[in-house]
């Protein structure tokens, strides 16, 4: 098949599986088309196979917003025409699925037949999406893709709650490669982070708001009274300069290591003991999920998607958001002795093993299948 995948080509985790997607889908033997404003961030294959095109916006002083929408729609009708993709999988239902619905009537125009899938991954429809603003066309765009999957069932049950939605939404998990995973960094250079003595305790996240980051410094905080430690924290955002300025005030900046965004997280997780999210809300959970394949257990919230992957007693532990006493508690558990440390280390690769790519992967080209014979039957 001839493949375009339209996402945000960010470090954010819709960004990285539709890219991690593309690449497998490209092993497979299908001619992957990325179209988005920039090379996405994990996508280091292009060749035969792997294409990237970039959506440019032009600059006119009429517009206070440059209108990416607009962009994003004529490039892929171009797109189409010129490569005879076949199929075209969107991630995030604005602007994605609304640019592909606009293109997909344009093409029509010139009697070509364009099906598209929407993948659902959280922000478009919890934060985003469910904006007044947005609502309508968010629950439009949902309603005229061709086929809809959502990252986990929590996410479903979210979309169905919130919109009026006439498709199904079928569930297709994210997914991770767990060959990148079995790392044994022979030049690990774990001395630098941290002592021997002690254990390392990792975030990795866009550090907004729902991410709880201020949670995270204070747990840790509880840790390090007990047992001797050091945080990482991954990632760049709005509330990482309170996070250091919290880290100050407690006392333990010495402690505390912002590294801002990183394409080295499988060497960084291959240094941690633990793994800490107590975010508000996640559709799905990747990060959470990346850890436990580098075999790091997780100390997380129970919101959202987050107990379809994390597994409590198994893989780490849950707990209600904002309950850090108990998140704290749960930690120094797993952490107190190297025999336990272990054990949930173990366990928690074995949890992540489920979510293996070569799974996952299949269930999109069958839903890619059955799109494109739905088109031909309606042509």
């Amino acid at each position: 098949m001839k493949i375009g995948i339209v996402c945000y080509p960010t470090f954010g985790g819709s960004g990285v599986v539709a890219t991690e997607l593309g690449i497998e889908l490209s092993k497979r033997g299908h001619e992957v088309h990325f179209i988005t404003y920039k090379q996405p961030v994990r996508l280091d294959l292009l060749g035969s196979n792997v294409h990237f095109h970039e959506v440019t916006v032009p600059e006119y002083p009429l517009f206070h917003y440059q209108p990416y929408e607009l962009a994003l729609s004529s490039k892929l009708v171009d797109m189409v025409k010129l490569h005879g993709i076949e199929v075209l999988h969107v991630h995030y239902a604005i602007p994605h699925a609304y640019a592909a619905y606009m293109a997909k009537k344009m093409l029509e125009e010139e009697g070509i037949n364009l099906p598209f899938v929407t993948t659902l991954h959280g922000t478009d429809i919890t934060l985003v999406g469910s904006h007044p603003f947005y609502k309508s066309a968010v629950t439009f765009s949902i309603n005229n893709s061709d086929a809809v999957t959502s990252v986990s069932e929590s996410l479903k049950k979210d979309t169905l709650r919130l919109f009026d939605i006439k498709k199904n939404i079928e569930v297709i998990t994210n997914f991770i490669d767990i060959a990148k995973y079995n790392n044994n960094f022979t030049d690990c250079q774990r001395a630098m982070m941290a002592t021997d003595e002690e254990r390392i305790i990792t975030h990795i996240s866009n550090f907004r708001p729902v991410k709880r980051i201020n949670d995270v410094i204070k747990i840790f905080y509880n840790i390090q009274k007990e047992i001797p430690a050091k945080l990482m924290m991954v990632g760049e955002g709005p509330e990482k300069e309170e996070a250091e300025l919290l880290a100050q005030e407690l006392g333990i900046e010495n402690k505390v290591m912002f590294l801002g965004n990183s394409n080295e997280i499988d060497r960084i997780l291959c240094f941690s003991d633990l793994f800490v999210l107590p975010s508000q809300t996640e559709s799905f959970g990747l990060a959470a999920l990346e850890a436990m394949a580098s075999g790091v257990p997780v100390i997380s919230s129970n919101s959202g998607g987050i107990p379809e992957v994390n597994v409590h007693g198994v893989s780490g532990y849950l707990s209600d958001v904002g309950n850090i006493a108990e998140m704290s508690k749960n930690a120094i558990s797993i952490l107190k002795d190297d025999e336990t440390l272990n054990k949930f280390k173990l366990q928690a690769a074995k949890q992540a093993a489920r979510f293996d790519i070569a799974k996952i992967v299949p269930l999109y080209e069958a839903i890619y299948q059955k799109t494109l014979r739905k088109s031909e039957v309606s042509k």
